[in-house]
This record gives structure tokens, C-alpha cells and sequence, in this order.
């Protein structure tokens, strides 16, 4: 039986953006039904009925619009309890999954940017991709005029998101860091909390899944860490699979510590300098991580995070937190959530 259109809910996005590619699988995987919109003049209209104008765009079945990829993943698993959550059943690995997914929307996401849009060799050509991807075969001219006004306004954010010369050390150890610890984990296992994906593999897909787009990092990436290079390209519809949530007898995979290590000594740390600074109604913000120094401009939004971050902890019921207690510790990022 075919689904009436009015049904489905649309996903204004295209293949160059990390989060519309990371909502694109979760629906995938959840099995619910949709359409992809990936055009110019349909991303521009439904820009028009958000706050924020960033994709993916969602148009619910009901004819309202909504982004941010994080509250729509928490707002479908209410209205589509269907038994494929990708939100762990057990309190301690849900908060786990959801720390995972937003280091990966907030820190990894500034490697990938730096990798798309710095190097001045490569970004003539991001840029006219993503312009064909837009204008589905309207013509070069449309092309070239749109990639021209598109890199020109991404290069000009740069130093805004922490892409320069001076955090370029501290970007490129994150990257490799996060391409590291996955190559280390899923020649072996494929998924973080049991045998089926949780929110945080959707955020590090989302990422990683442009690492196949950007010239300046494909053939670093495939070389550094190749089954993950892989790994990737299976994210992009996991429909087929079936899974369990790891059973309580099952201890959590050396991964998690290591992912967490990263938030630990890098995004904390970043997300303290930052909120701080927001504070202090400075413009700009620096702090050194990993004996690497890192300067940016304040940014509002990842105040919420630090913020949203100790909300969930202090949420979780004693025994979720005694159970996470030693592994936050340890790992750096309990200091920073009480």
C-alpha cells in the first residue's frame, strides 16, 4: 500500500551537510516513512518557516516545520515508539549516548569543517559539488554562481568556528583522535551499547560521512583508519539491521572510554573556556588542551550544550550515577558536569 505523501514527513537537506546526512540514516534506521528534498528552492522556502535557517529542515506530517538535529531525534522517539529507539534502554548508557552525540555535533564537527573549507586548494571544488547537488542539473552558470557566493561566505565563518593556522594542530589531533578510536573498536564490533546503533554512532556518522566528500582529508582518512572509512558508508541505511541493547551482565566496550577521554581533556575544556567568556561578555576565547593552544569567538549556542550537558547529568537517578561515577572520573568530565 503506497503512502499518501501528506503522511511522510520531508527532509529539507543534501549530501554535503553532516547533520541533514545524520537525520537522513536515523529515519533510515527507524524505519520511518519520508521524503528527501534536496534542492536549492526547496531548502530556501522551508529556511523561511524556522528560527535558525540550518539543515535538515523537517516538515512533520502535519504541515509544521523543525531542525536541530538533537530535538528531533528526542521529539521522534516520542511520536514513533516503534521498538527501533536508538536511545539505550539502560539510564547510565542513554546519558553516555547522548554526551557521544553531542561531542561529535560540537567537536568533530569543527575538524571537518576546518578540513572542508581551509585548505584553499580543494575548496573551488566542495564548494561547485555542493552547488550541483543544490541546482540538480539546472546549469554550470547557476553552479558556479552559487558555489562562488557559498565558499566565499563559508571561508569568511572560519576563524568564527576555529578553523586557523593556530588551532590547526589541536583540529587535526581531534580528527585523528576520533579516526583512531573508531578504527580501534569496529574491525570487532560495529555499534557502541550492544548490537543495534544508539544516537551517538548517528552523530560521529554524520561527520565522518563528509570525510568521503573533502579532498583535503578523504585519502588521510582511508589510509589512517580504512574499516572505519567503511564503516561509514554502511551508515547510511542501517534499515535492515536487527539488535539488542547490551544486557547488564555486558560491560561497556574499551570505546566508550576512550570517546570519553576525548570529550575529557578537549571539549570540556572548550566548552568551559567558551561559556565562560560568554559570561564575562567577551567576544573571543582561548584555552590550551594537550600542551596545543586553541582560540575562538564566543559562541552562544555551545553554552547550551555545556548547560543541556549538566542538566542531563544531574537528571539521572543515584544508581545511574554510581554506575558512571568511576568511568566520568577517570576519563576527565565528571569535574565538569557537577
Amino acid at each position: 500500500m503506497q503512502s499518501n505523501v501528506n503522511d511522510l514527513y520531508t527532509i529539507y537537506g543534501h549530501i554535503g551537510s553532516p547533520y541533514s546526512m545524520k537525520m537522513r540514516a536515523v529515519m533510515r534506521y527507524r524505519r520511518i516513512p519520508h521524503v528527501w528534498k534536496d534542492g536549492a528552492l526547496g531548502i530556501e522556502s522551508a529556511k523561511a518557516q524556522v528560527k535558525v535557517p540550518v539543515i535538515p529542515i523537517f516538515k512533520y506530517p502535519d504541515g509544521n516545520f523543525h531542525n536541530d538535529s538533537t530535538p528531533l531525534i528526542y521529539d521522534l522517539e516520542e511520536r514513533h515508539p516503534n521498538g527501533r529507539s536508538i536511545i539505550p534502554d539502560r539510564e547510565s548508557d542513554a546519558f553516555l549516548a547522548f554526551l557521544i552525540e553531542d561531542l561529535a555535533d560540537e567537536l568533530l564537527s569543527k575538524a571537518m569543517y576546518h578540513y572542508r573549507w581551509f585548505d584553499k586548494r580543494h575548496v573551488k571544488q566542495i564548494s561547485e559539488w555542493i552547488g550541483f547537488d543544490m541546482f540538480e542539473g539546472s546549469g554550470r552558470e547557476n553552479i558556479e554562481t552559487f558555489a562562488e557566493t557559498f565558499r566565499e561566505r563559508q571561508m569568511s565563518r572560519l576563524a568564527f568556528v576555529g578553523s586557523s593556522e593556530h588551532n590547526r594542530p589541536m583540529l587535526e589531533h581531534i580528527s585523528n583522535l576520533f579516526l583512531d578510536t573508531l578504527e580501534s573498536h569496529v574491525p570487532d564490533r560495529w555499534f557502541l551499547f550492544g548490537s543495534r546503533p544508539s544516537m551517538a554512532e548517528f552523530g560521529l556518522f554524520g561527520q565522518l560521512s563528509q570525510y568521503h566528500n573533502d579532498l583535503a582529508i578523504v585519502d588521510h582518512a582511508r589510509q589512517r583508519a580504512p574499516y572505519t572509512f567503511r564503516w561509514i558508508l554502511h551508515f547510511h541505511d542501517l534499515s535492515g539491521f536487527e539488535g539488542e541493547w547490551r544486557p547488564n551482565s555486558e560491560p561497556l566496550p574499551d570505546i566508550i572510554e576512550k570517546l570519553l577521554k576525548i570529550a575529557g581533556e578537549f571539549y570540556f575544556p572548550f566548552l568551559i573556556a567558551n561559556a565562560a567568556a560568554a559570561d564575562a561578555g567577551q567576544k573571543e576565547f582561548s584555552f590550551e588542551a594537550g600542551g596545543m593552544p586553541y582560540t575562538q569567538g564566543v559562541f552562544k549556542y555551545q553554552v547550551k550544550c555545556l548547560a543541556t550537558l549538566r542538566q542531563a547529568y544531574a537528571d539521572l537517578n543515584d544508581s545511574a550515577k554510581n554506575e558512571l561515577g568511576n568511568l566520568l572520573e577517570k576519563t576527565g568530565c565528571l569535574i565538569f558536569l557537577q
